[in-house]
């Protein structure tokens, strides 16, 4: 690039160069032929002036004789026209009847043209005994000599000082690009803590824009990889701990060592349901990423789907003493879903405020203002940090939110929440506070209003 960049600015600069010592030597020539018949209309002039001072004397018939004869020995083309319209006299060669136009000559007009290099000038004045003298004066133009000395050195100087400031420029523009280029392979190459410097927050040119830019990617693969990261060891942990206790009533049932064998069965049973739920879930991402995961969407009443799916915890939320409080509308509020993957979506919403909450949990569905229906699903737990209310869906993300129990899940719900929930149209988001007192959290979902008819009632 930098020597594309030299070289465009040196033909620009010698482009530059031989326009303007073209046009400066046109100009020159132009000035040279004015300045040529100029001369020639002033000499033309004098010469009639001295005809016409010759006819103010008393022998102007002689006079004007000796005066035509001397200005024809010197090579002077002199017309005398007389009264009967007899002329006398040639016309210098290259100079026709057509360029001495007779009529304008005899108005007193002073004429003057160029061709083929020949610069003439014709003027006239009366003679004597009723005449017309016209005199006509010519020049070989000589064109002046192209200053080609003068014009190289200028051109050098041009170009001397064109490729330094190329150079300067090529080195100035191209520095950031390569010290982008450079960040950008490393950044390829895993080191994600490269940063270029930072540019002036005035300034939002291109290079500064792409600088921004080049750093704003690498602080965002930093935070995915960490993420990725923290998710990998989460996931780990959760495949490590069914699989243990798996192993290890398997072990003891085999050697004869269990001293409850049902019960060790029912616990191998648990952890293998908590395993296959959690391999359930990353299926269910990784469907959801390859856009495979059907979706049967049709018109249904919201608060049914969520009410028979909040009272299938109710027993848990007994165990864990936690008072599970579902709220429906007064009436029917109905949207275009999928009510299986609905149920999914509040389901993972309850399990993680069962997680959460201190002691109570309120499910509640109600009707938007614009026609839209809204799941609440609100804890009053410690509630969440602002700067986690954005991210607490991203599956990688791992919350610094410490969960009062545990209660089944995978720790992937909330992002297949965001999944499910994009899918059908509708948004989703967490705030926090919930409660006045400054503590709880509060999980929405949006869904869209209904364009179709109602549900029927069951």
């Amino acid at each position: 690039m930098r020597r594309r960049f030299l070289f465009a600015i040196l033909g620009t600069v010698v482009l530059a160069v031989f326009l303007t010592s073209t046009g400066t030597y046109l100009l020159l020539r132009r000035q040279a032929d004015r300045a040529t018949q100029s001369s020639l209309r002033a000499e033309a002039e004098s010469l009639v002036g001295l005809v016409a001072a010759a006819n103010q004397t008393k022998t102007a018939a002689t006079s004007q004789k000796k005066l035509v004869s001397g200005l024809r020995l010197e090579g002077i083309s002199v017309l005398v026209e007389g009264p009967a319209g007899v002329v006398r006299g040639d016309l210098p060669d290259g100079v026709t009847t057509d360029d001495v136009n007779q009529e304008l000559i005899d108005a007193g007009a002073t004429l003057s043209g160029q061709r083929d290099g020949l610069t003439w000038a014709a003027a006239s004045t009366p003679g004597a005994r009723g005449s017309t003298v016209t005199i006509v004066i010519t020049r070989r133009a000589e064109p002046p000599r192209y200053p080609f000395g003068w014009f190289l050195l200028a051109g050098g100087v041009a170009l001397a000082v064109g490729a330094a400031v190329a150079a300067w420029l090529s080195d100035t523009l191209t520095r950031p690009l390569r010290s982008a280029r450079g960040a950008t392979l490393q950044i390829a190459g895993g080191d994600l803590s490269t940063r270029l410097p930072e540019p002036d927050p005035t300034d939002h040119d291109e290079l500064a824009d792409l600088t921004r830019s080049i750093n704003t990617m690498a602080t965002g693969l930093a935070r995915s990889r960490d993420r990725e990261r923290q998710f990998l060891l989460s996931v780990s942990h959760d495949l490590r701990t069914p699989l243990t206790s798996i192993r290890g009533y398997a072990d003891a049932i085999t050697d004869g060592t269990a001293t409850e064998p049902v019960a060790a069965a029912r616990i191998i049973s648990a952890e293998s349901q908590r395993l296959s739920r959690l391999v359930g879930d990353l299926l269910d991402l990784a469907r959801l990423d390859a856009h495979e995961f059907q979706l049967d969407l049709r018109p249904v009443a919201v608060s049914e789907v969520v009410t028979d799916t909040t009272e299938g915890f109710r027993p848990t939320a007994e165990d864990a003493g936690i008072a599970l409080t579902v709220i429906e509308p007064d009436r029917i509020v109905a949207s275009s879903i999928d009510p299986d993957r609905l149920a999914q979506a509040i389901a993972n919403l309850v399990e993680n405020g069962l997680k959460h909450a201190a002691t109570s949990l309120v499910v509640e569905t109600r009707a938007g203002a614009g026609g839209e229906v809204h799941v609440q699903v609100a804890d009053d737990g410690p509630g969440i940090a602002p700067a986690e209310l954005g991210q607490v869906f991203e599956r990688l993300y791992v919350t610094e939110r410490k969960p009062q129990r545990q209660v089944g899940g995978s720790g992937l719900g909330l992002a297949i929440v965001r999944e499910l929930v994009t899918g059908m149209g509708g948004q989703v988001w967490a705030e926090s506070p919930a409660l006045a007192e400054g503590r709880g959290a509060r999980f929405v979902i949006a869904l869209p209003p209904l364009a179709g008819p109602p549900p029927l009632q069951p």
